[in-house]
């Protein structure tokens, strides 16, 4: 059932008062309002309605900040913060560095005992793998006397002999390095004087053959195996099929390898067979395996590689294997070619 409803109140609730709602009258300017008791009141201006200033120092109008205050870097303008001074590392000197000292730097004569360029041997001098009288070295500058001090990399003493060079005509199979873990025959095996420390000048890999020099003459061996050289090698190459003209230009045009473009500076035929070809190739600046690589680019699978000459040193008939010291007019020759890099050609 619905509840009571509830009665409607009779009584009125009293009206709230209004505001009276003054409105100028027809003809008064603008700007000035009529009061309350009829008078005229003008309109206060901007200037009038300012706030007042705040208490404090003034501030800079640049930056916006107090005048007692110096200005950060970045809030200056125009100009940029300053970087921290780091301080400079001190050069590596050691009690023999000096121009006036006797003997010579100590990357020089290991360079020229034929350990690698002058930085490869900085780097076995910083790295703690030269010991002089027994001491190890790891300063860079430091100068020594070779032939009155004993000179040791990782143990094993420098002899500074006579120099001697070799022409070798190494076989496949057997490597140029000095080092081989795997104990493989190395081509300074193939030479009598084994009391000499003695190093191959540039590389031939495993299956490549031909001429190779030894020597123990480090400062000639690194200028001639230097691109700036240019020293010409000459080879030949047994590949698969008859190479055509186009692709003969196109080895003298460049092919193009990981290491960049790489180009023959000459080539031509040989002689044909069967399914091969003989290739005469001539080389003076090259990469690893250059000559394989870039022969399977152009669709030429090389059988057989043999470096025939080095600069003026030629094979000739020497058996593979077998070993002859350099003749007088070969080394004046190799040393013009080291003073005098268009001699190369």
């Amino acid at each position: 059932m619905p509840g009571p409803q509830r009665r409607k109140s009779s009584v009125k609730k009293p009206l709230r008062p209004t505001k009276p709602v003054h409105r100028p009258a027809e003809g008064q300017r603008a700007g000035r309002i009529i009061g309350l008791e009829g008078g005229d009141v003008p309109t206060p201006s901007k200037s009038q309605t300012k706030r007042p200033p705040k208490s404090g120092p003034p501030k800079s109008r640049s930056t916006g900040e107090s005048s007692g205050r110096r200005p950060s870097n970045k809030a200056r303008v125009g100009v940029k913060p300053r970087r921290p001074i780091r301080p400079r590392r001190p050069r590596p000197q050691s009690a023999t560095v000096g121009e006036h000292l006797p003997g010579e730097r100590l990357q020089k004569v290991l360079a020229a005992a034929g350990l690698g360029s002058r930085r490869q041997c900085e780097e076995l001098i910083t790295t703690g793998r030269v010991e002089v009288d027994r001491k190890v070295v790891s300063q860079l500058g430091t100068r020594v006397d070779s032939a009155a001090q004993d000179i040791r990399v990782d143990g094993e003493s420098l002899s500074f002999g006579r120099r001697v060079y070799y022409a070798v005509n190494k076989p496949k199979g057997v490597v140029t390095t000095n080092r081989d873990p795997g104990r493989r025959p190395r081509v300074i095996d193939l030479v009598p004087n084994q009391d000499i420390r003695l190093f191959a000048i540039g590389r031939l890999d495993l299956n490549s053959e031909g001429l190779i020099l030894v020597t123990n003459d480090g400062e000639l061996a690194n200028r001639l195996t230097h691109p700036r050289y240019g020293v010409e090698k000459v080879y030949l190459a047994q590949v698969v099929g008859r190479p055509t003209p186009e692709v003969l230009d196109k080895l003298k045009r460049g092919v193009h390898l990981a290491e960049g473009i790489a180009r023959v500076q000459d080539v031509r035929i040989e002689s044909h067979q069967k399914e091969s070809t003989w290739l005469e190739i001539v080389l003076r600046e090259g990469v690893n395996r250059e000559i394989r690589r870039l022969l399977a680019r152009v669709g030429h699978k090389v059988l057989r590689l043999v470096r025939v000459s080095v600069g003026p040193v030629r094979l000739g008939k020497m058996p593979p294997g077998s070993v002859r010291p350099l003749a007088h007019e070969e080394i004046v020759a190799l040393r013009a070619l080291e003073k005098n890099p268009e001699a190369g050609s």
